[in-house]
Formats: C-alpha cells, structure tokens, sequence
C-alpha cells in the first residue's frame, strides 16, 4: 500500500487539467470529457489527492425523469483511479463522497453506464436494461462518439437504491 490514504476532497478548478488527464488515462474504460466539459462541471467532480498529485477522481449528475420530478436519478460518471492506487479503496471513497455530497437532494436512486461492472457490484449496485435509463440514453449515449448504438454499446447498466 502506498504512505497514506489520499485525502478525499471537492474538486478546484486548478485540478481541471489533472481530472483531465486522468481521465485520459482510463480511455479504454470511461468516455472521455473535454477540458472545457471538466473545468464547466468543476462543482460536480470529487477527487483524492495523494502526496504526488491527483491519486483518482469521480463525478456525478443529476437526471430528471420526463414528468415525475421526484424519480430524477444521480448519475455517477467519470470516476478513475491511478494504477498505482487501484484496490486500496480509493474508487470506492470517491463514490462514497458523491453519495455525501448528493445526499440531501431526496433522490431515490443511483445509476451508472459502466465498463467496470465488477467494481459497481461491489458498492451494491445490480445491472439492469438500458431500456430501463431512457433518459440518460437520450440525453448522453445519443451524442457518444465511440458507439453507434447505444444499445449495442458493451457498457453495462446499473442502478442502486440511495
């Protein structure tokens, strides 16, 4: 295990660029965020910081449900861990802080479009059809520039009860 336990801590705007390449790094497992994207979304984005720089770091959103403001689902995206700190706990700390930060907002369930679904299942989330997020397909898969069809996309659908 490295030294100690990155601090886990809201994003600034001076972590943009280190988010950034992080996310970068993760290419074959997150879809990638512009800097603008990041820096615009800076509020929504938790990190953990280790003595040498940015260890990880995760984001969420907030998607309404058409006509039922009450179901809007918390979307966890973006959330990337450094080789060098994964399995030590620190994706998890990420989640967990977005599930602090959010815990207020009276929303009843998490969800996440995920290559790492072995990682998901651990927090307690179960995999469902994508026919079931029509939302956030309509509103994020539909713009994707890696598929073609969102629902030929090997991402695998998730939702946790909160």
């Amino acid at each position: 295990m490295n030294e100690t336990f990155p601090a886990i801590r809201a994003a600034r705007v001076g972590d943009a660029h280190g988010i950034f390449n992080l996310i970068r790094e993760h290419h074959e497992d997150l879809i990638g965020r512009a800097l603008g994207d990041i820096t615009e979304n800076i509020d929504r984005f938790v990190v953990a910081e280790a003595a040498d720089g940015l260890a990880g770091c995760a984001a969420y959103n907030i998607l309404p449900e058409a006509g039922d403001p009450f179901a809007a689902s918390l979307e966890i995206r973006s959330v990337a861990v450094r080789k060098a700190w994964r399995a030590q706990g620190v994706g998890k700390a990420l989640v967990d802080a977005v599930f602090r930060e959010t815990a207020g907002y009276g929303i009843r369930q998490a969800l996440v479009l995920t290559f790492a679904p072995e990682f998901f299942q651990q927090l307690g989330f179960r995999e469902v059809p994508k026919t079931t997020l029509m939302h956030k397909i309509y509103t994020g898969c539909m713009n994707c520039t890696r598929q073609a069809n969102p629902f030929t996309c090997p991402e695998v659908a998730m939702v946790r009860a909160l």
